[in-house]
């Protein structure tokens, strides 16, 4: 039987230190191969140009500017190179970073903070969701919003069960409905029903395809962001 190919991956990340121990804490999954690595943006996207990975592991922030390259490099590469992944690593808990991240589709797209990497399950499982074209939210950063949301005063939260924020935080996370039913010990069709209720209570539209993780993940970031569904 053949061995499954493994994920090509490119790696951007301008601290050595860092970029080392991820390739350390890679090496050993099978699964994953690192073709490349760089240590600025324009040298990630020539290595990108050559080597057509599956995935970009790009930190958030790299030389020449130090403000968001990985974040316009995944924009770059939606227009150029759709198929590609890209799973941006970052220290900062910062909702505005991920919206931007997922302002043109949150497909293939993953943020995680650089204190959870040295879960390696955790980063290789975030590698094989955007080469399957599914989207990770660090969890972290759904915690923040969710607190910012239900602190307002007016909050359409408050109108949700405790169980309904749980399902509202894993929608949120990029969860399937299958994961969710999983991790809340519910049936899948609990799930659903948490989910309609979830939707109209907050006024907000889904996809018909209660599996269809993707375009659920911004609508639930952006209200909870912003307070406003766009």
């Amino acid at each position: 039987m053949l061995a499954p190919v493994p994920i090509r991956v490119i790696l951007g990340e301008d601290s050595y230190l860092v970029r080392a121990g991820v390739r350390e804490m890679l090496s050993s999954a099978p699964e994953v191969e690192i073709v490349a690595e760089c240590d600025d943006a324009d040298a990630l996207l020539r290595e990108v140009e050559a080597h057509r990975p599956d995935v970009v592991l790009t930190d958030i922030r790299m030389p020449p500017t130090q403000t968001d390259e990985g974040i316009r490099l995944a924009a770059h590469l939606r227009a150029a190179y759709p198929a590609i992944g890209v799973v941006v690593l970052s220290q900062y808990a910062d909702p505005a970073y991920v919206l931007e991240l997922l302002d043109e589709g949150s497909e293939g797209r993953a943020y995680l903070l650089k204190e959870r990497i040295h879960d390696r399950a955790q980063l290789v499982g975030a590698i094989d969701a955007v080469a399957s074209g599914r989207s990770v939210i660090d969890p972290k950063i759904v915690e923040v919003l969710v607190a910012a949301r239900r602190r307002g005063e007016r909050s359409a939260l408050s109108q949700l069960t405790p169980r309904e924020l749980e399902v509202l935080a894993a929608i949120a996370e990029g969860k399937s409905n299958t994961a969710i039913s999983e991790r809340l010990v519910l049936t899948k069709r609990a799930v659903e029903k948490h989910i309609n209720a979830i939707f109209l209570k907050l006024n907000l539209s889904h996809s018909p395809d209660a599996d269809e993780v993707s375009p659920r993940v911004k609508a639930a970031l952006v209200f909870l962001a912003d307070g406003e569904p766009r």
